[in-house]
Order: structure tokens, then C-alpha cells, then sequence
């Protein structure tokens, strides 16, 4: 299992495609605050419900100077099927091989209806404007998750 990060901690750069192919990286967001939400799959109904959530919080958030961004390990093409059918209307990146997955340590094991499973673990990163964590949330549920950073972020 990857090393969880904690507040304050750098922020593990990276460059994934979003759900066009073009890349975004963490770099390119630099000056911004950011929330980085890893969710195991798109058109799930879980990982439905707090896409949903986010873009129905996303004028709020943005009016506090956030930029949301989702992350799984889906292909681009799906990420763009996932964004089309729920008018989702942040970013959604595509990390195949789980490599930014492990280094923000939300991939591992995990369980899943009473048995350990090995795979994604629902996790939501807020990132300052230098690029360093702001807070660190793991095994959130998809439900309730997107009140909770509101109110953590006095929103």
C-alpha cells in the first residue's frame, strides 16, 4: 500500500489526459487551490453520485477559487461518455496504469462488502495555491462526501 499523505506534504506532481486525450498536469494549475477526487470507476452509481455532487457544488466551489478535478482509472473514452451523460463540467483524467492513484496512496487495499480487495481506494486531496496538501481525506463515501469538504472548507 502507498504511503497516505498528510496536510502540508508536497503534493506528487503529475500529467494525465482528460477525457479529450490533452494533458493536464498539477503543475499548470499552480497559484490555484485544488481538489483532486480519486473515485474507482465512471457510471458507477457510487462514483455518479459524487461526480454529480461536485458539479452541482462546482459554482460555489469555484467562487471560492477551487478547481475540481476527477481522477480513475478509466480510458479517456469512457471518462468522455461519463462526462457526457451526466453534463459533468470539471476535468476528469485517466490514470490507466494507477500510477498518480499510488502516489497520492489511493490505490491498495481496500474492503469491499466484508473482503479485502486490492484496487481504489474513494479519496479526495485539497491542494493550496503552492502545491502543497491542504487536506487529505481516504475511504470517503460517495454520499454525503462533497457536504462534508463544503463545511470542512467553511463553504
Amino acid at each position: 500500500m502507498s504511503e497516505r499523505l498528510q496536510p502540508g506534504d508536497v503534493a506528487p506532481e503529475f500529467e494525465l489526459p482528460d477525457a479529450d486525450g490533452n494533458p493536464v498536469s498539477l503543475a499548470s494549475l499552480r497559484g490555484k487551490r485544488v481538489i483532486l477526487y480519486f473515485y474507482p470507476a465512471a457510471m458507477t452509481p457510487g462514483c455518479t453520485k459524487e461526480s454529480v455532487d461536485f458539479r452541482d457544488s462546482l459554482p460555489e466551489l469555484q467562487a471560492a477559487g477551487a478547481t475540481v478535478i476527477g481522477v480513475s482509472p478509466d480510458t479517456p473514452a469512457k471518462l468522455a461518455k461519463f462526462r457526457d451523460r451526466d453534463a459533468l463540467t470539471f476535468p476528469l483524467l485517466s490514470d490507466p496504469d494507477t500510477e498518480v492513484l499510488r502516489a497520492y496512496g489511493a490505490y491498495g487495499e481496500k474492503k469491499l462488502y466484508g473482503k479485502v480487495v486490492v484496487g481504489v481506494i474513494r479519496s479526495t486531496f485539497v491542494i493550496d495555491p503552492e502545491g502543497k496538501v491542504e487536506k487529505a481525506y481516504y475511504n470517503v463515501k460517495a454520499t454525503g462526501h462533497v457536504d462534508r469538504l463544503r463545511k470542512d472548507l467553511g463553504l
